[in-house]
């Protein structure tokens, strides 16, 4: 699947979270939510795993982790405010 796919259901299954929850949850449990959702629409979803920095051949150690990664290709960094 191409990225504008995945990014499509992506957004769609977020404002579909959006709608149904609401707004002012904690981020983690947005993460479990969009979770849920893009697997059961047959996407490939990792959580919370390390990503590697490498700068000039060194390995930095930085513990950088990202919420989901879809495909393989798309990373989404959850956000969650009370208020905008």
């Amino acid at each position: 699947m191409e990225i504008n796919a995945i990014t499509g259901i992506i957004i769609e299954e977020s404002i579909k979270i959006h709608r149904d929850v609401g707004p002012g949850l904690l981020e983690k449990v947005y993460e479990e939510l969009l979770y849920y959702r893009l697997t059961k629409r047959g996407l490939k979803v990792k959580r919370q795993q390390n990503i590697e920095f490498i700068y000039e051949e060194v390995r930095m150690n930085i513990d950088l982790r990202y919420d989901l990664m879809v495909d393989d290709a798309v990373l989404v960094d959850i956000k969650s405010k009370e208020t905008v």
